[in-house]
């Protein structure tokens, strides 16, 4: 299975993740403005709300190359809203800090700071896929799931619903990032991604 890399990915990817023992994520593609590579979704007292890396624009196209840009306030804008949304979820403060101590080491490359996060929610879920970089670009490939993530584009699994903060103003939001699922439901997350979430769906399409 193959997968593009993604910043705070979506809860489907990460149901794929954890159903699939090998993944490899695509290291040999050009840089793609409008996806989930440099920008997340979470649920605010307002509603969804897309938070986005900034990148640098220094004739660099490789993804592995694309580099984070440090120089404007972004982050602690990233942090507020994440703060904001999720400091009444139930398990929020037992991630907070260490999710924040890695975004704050500044990691140079998005390719880098993605595979962080990736690692980190992998952990603390409790899963362990082998995530293997591609070495060539191939256009279309078996279990290729490189495009099917699209903040444009509603995912077509099937989603079941979890918990939510804001579950009686809005009813339940799907396509939220991954932290969405573990701050509102802690270890329980495995449980869900592994039980007949968007996962079988997904898989079978």
């Amino acid at each position: 299975m193959i997968l593009s890399t993604a910043w705070f990915p979506p809860v489907d990817y990460f149901a794929l993740l954890a159903n699939n023992p090998v993944v490899y994520l695509e290291a040999c593609e050009s840089y793609r403005k409008q996806t989930w590579r440099n920008r997340c979704r979470i649920l605010t007292a307002n509603g969804p709300m897309d938070l986005r890396v900034p990148v640098l624009h220094d004739g660099a196209r490789l993804i592995t190359q694309i580099r984070v840009d440090w120089s404007t306030p972004w982050l602690r804008q990233a942090e507020y809203a994440i703060d904001s949304a999720y400091f009444s979820s139930p398990f929020f403060i037992y991630y907070r800090d260490e999710l924040f101590g890695l975004l704050e080491s500044k990691p140079e490359t998005l390719w880098g700071m993605n595979l962080s996060i990736i690692d980190f929610f992998c952990s603390k879920i409790g899963i362990a896929p082998k995530i293997l970089p591609t070495a060539d670009f191939v256009p279309v490939l078996r279990d290729d799931y490189r495009e099917y993530f699209n903040p444009k584009r509603p995912c077509e699994c099937a989603v079941r619903p979890y918990w939510q903060v804001f579950k009686e103003r809005f009813g339940f939001v799907p396509g939220l990032s991954v932290m969405d699922l573990l701050f509102n439901e802690g270890p329980e997350s495995l449980g869900y991604l592994k039980g007949g979430s968007a996962s079988s769906s997904c898989a079978g399409r």
